[in-house]
């Protein structure tokens, strides 16, 4: 493997690209770059709530690598000799043991996964990595309507996704995330649109084919992504405590189908999460089995915009 002399320096071919967010808006980003010949981390958080898990590189939080359309992601664990977080909400949604607190890794690790072909993530949630790391373009991803923490001089580019981040302060693009005319509009000056708070429109279905969780609790699968449904069919059950959870007892709160259609994300089998936690999503289309399986219109649409951004930056070419 080719290092230079610092154990903590990634030899850079083509652009060194970190994301973070590894959830399924951000795995489209993260795909196309990778596809684009680009060397692409992605970080993320110790326990990742994603819906859409079978377009979702977090997942390889939880099982040590995850595969999106032939692109494959793997975990890089942190050094093993700093200490641990003890502290979990369960049994199931325990950080497994080579998780480390102290958000330190050793490039020759991350070097191996690059130089493998395959994207490495790290557990990293305030992104401590990128100064370790020092990328050329820092995309946040994240999704949360808010900046949590991107800073303008992270990296020569950082472009933010979605509403939290003005262009030319906390980052030097933004990328438009609202469908409709504007969705993935690189904007040089000022924010995206803001949060409404209603998802986008599918066959005429809006906030009624996303389910939130009727109480908090642990919850339990009981069909799966690719199933079609019924309105009113169970899908999931929320047991109110660990030991509701681990032995079954009858002391749960149904999730129902909110319309018919095709289950396109559920969130984890045993995830712990508060009352109004985004926890299913039904696409109405249920000839459109494949949609649960590959990276969607809306993924791609900002990815596109996302590599157009690095590939001006890439040949110097200024568009902010």
């Amino acid at each position: 493997m080719s290092m230079n002399q610092s154990n903590n320096q990634i030899i850079k071919k083509n652009l060194l690209i970190i994301c973070r967010g590894a959830g399924d808006i951000a795995t489209g980003i993260i795909h196309r770059l990778h596809r684009a010949g680009h060397r692409v981390i992605a970080l993320e958080t110790d326990y990742p709530a994603a819906i859409r898990r079978q377009v979702s590189f977090c997942e390889a939080v939880y099982d040590g690598s995850a595969a999106v359309e032939g692109v494959t992601a793997r975990l890089v664990p942190a050094l093993a000799d700093a200490e641990t977080d003890t502290e979990t909400y369960s049994g199931i949604n325990d950080t497994p043991a080579a998780h480390i607190a102290s958000e330190k890794w050793d490039s020759s690790a991350i070097e191996a996964v690059l130089e493998a072909g395959e994207v490495p993530l790290l557990i990293d949630p305030k992104g401590e990595s990128i100064a370790l790391l020092k990328p050329d373009v820092v995309v946040d991803a994240i999704i949360a309507k808010k900046n949590l923490g991107t800073t303008i001089n992270m990296a020569p580019l950082v472009i933010g996704v979605g509403p939290g981040f003005t262009a030319g302060q906390d980052v030097h693009l933004v990328i438009e995330s609202m469908r409709g005319h504007n969705l993935a509009r690189i904007i040089t000056d000022g924010m995206a649109q803001p949060n409404t708070g209603v998802p986008g429109n599918i066959a005429g279905f809006t906030s009624e084919r996303v389910i939130h969780a009727p109480a908090a609790g642990y919850i339990h699968d009981v069909r799966k992504i690719g199933d079609i449904v019924q309105k009113g069919d169970e899908i999931a059950r929320i047991y109110p405590d660990k030991e509701s959870y681990d032995n079954a007892l009858s002391e749960y709160v149904p999730v129902n189908a909110t319309i018919t259609g095709i289950i396109r994300g559920l969130i984890r089998e045993g995830y712990y999460f508060r009352e109004g936690f985004k926890i299913a999503d039904i696409d109405p289309r249920e000839s459109e089995l494949t949609n649960c399986f590959t990276i969607s219109d809306k993924a791609r649409s900002i990815a596109g915009s996302v590599l157009e951004a690095v590939s001006a930056f890439e040949h110097g070419v200024k568009i902010y």
